[in-house]
């Protein structure tokens, strides 16, 4: 699909308060190491996460959305009665029903003829959000349109840790151990049409998998707070492999629709860790210089991690005006989306 009328005009993001590191992660899970004679340190040695960031305890998901979408707003001077499209798009939400992206509408004030609802497919939400609002700016529907995403790991994580220190064994410890990358933070993407300014999206190219959707999962629901139990498993390795796979195809595919004469300038990845970025440039075959990566820092927010590391690339001039960066986002499912855009 091609873009000729939506630009990517601003973006906002809210870091989490808590800073917590992989050693203090160990220092829960060493009861559980002791009983498996295992050494410390697996988690930033398998991962090369060395730290992320939790919300306080209690935080709902619909606040730092909205302070997200108020810092993208004044980046671009565009007021919230000229938003005519709020999608939340994160895998934690405040309740499984009203859509969370109510909450974040009603606090920003947008117009009551805008379009507010939830979208969900794992750690693609924001872009599939994008993709879906990026429809309706180039069809005349909406002039502007907020995507907004809060993720929250403290909850799922505290859960796994208990589950292990009761039942301490190989076969639990391994598909939990991916649950301890997890980090949090929130993201908004203002979209609207060239005009507004910012930058232009060329297009997306979407490539599916849903033969593996059981390698990764979360539930039994994943509101914040729960009142129920949840778990999170993940065959880390086939996850990678499929992936990896996956990805390289779609790779293939976006560089023949996207229309671009020459391969893009810089990348931003879905921020999962060390093993799985060097998997994917090496499938894409995609120099590492012109990747740009947080997951050593804030670990792997969902699908906060790849819009929330370009706005940070941004900030620290890894995009430069004139430079075609392409989004590659893997997720559970599975599903990849890469979306092509001119800085």
């Amino acid at each position: 699909m091609r873009y000729a009328r939506v630009n990517l005009v601003s973006l906002g993001y809210e870091l989490a308060p808590n800073v917590v590191t992989s050693e203090a992660l160990e220092q829960r899970l060493a009861p559980i190491y002791e009983k498996l004679k295992l050494p410390r340190g697996q988690i930033e040695l398998l991962t090369g996460i060395r730290e992320r960031r939790y919300w306080d305890a209690g935080q709902s998901m619909w606040e730092p959305a909205a302070k997200a979408a108020r810092k993208a707003l004044r980046a671009a001077n565009v007021a919230a009665d000229d938003v005519g499209m709020v999608i939340y798009a994160g895998v934690c939400r405040d309740n499984l029903e009203p859509a969370t992206a109510c909450a974040v509408a009603d606090a920003l004030g947008v117009s009551p003829a805008a379009q507010v609802y939830d979208v969900s497919n794992a750690c693609l939400g924001v872009l599939n959000g994008m993709i879906q609002a990026a429809g309706a700016i180039e069809l005349g529907h909406v002039r502007h349109a907020l995507i907004v995403s809060c993720e929250s790991a403290r909850q799922i994580v505290d859960l796994t840790i208990a589950r292990l220190l009761e039942n301490p064994n190989m076969a639990a410890l391994r598909p939990s151990m991916a649950t301890m990358t997890g980090g949090s933070g929130a993201i908004a993407v203002l979209l609207g049409p060239p005009e507004a300014g910012g930058h232009r999206l060329g297009g997306a190219t979407i490539r599916t998998a849903p033969e593996h959707h059981h390698l990764c999962r979360w539930g039994p629901d994943t509101g914040i707070p729960s009142s129920a139990p949840m778990v999170m498993e993940t065959d880390a390795a086939a996850v990678l492999e499929n992936g990896v796979a996956l990805g390289a195809r779609t790779w293939a595919a976006f560089q023949a629709e996207i229309g671009w004469d020459a391969a893009p300038d810089r990348i931003i990845c879905h921020q999962v860790g060390a093993w799985h970025r060097d998997a994917v440039l090496k499938a894409l075959k995609y120099p590492p210089e012109q990747d740009f990566s947080t997951f050593e820092f804030l670990g792997n927010i969902g699908t906060v991690s790849l819009p929330i590391t370009a706005a940070i690339a941004a900030e620290r001039g890894f995009l430069e005006p004139g430079h075609r960066v392409a989004f590659c986002g893997i997720g559970s499912g599975l599903n990849c989306l890469i979306l092509g855009v001119e800085w």
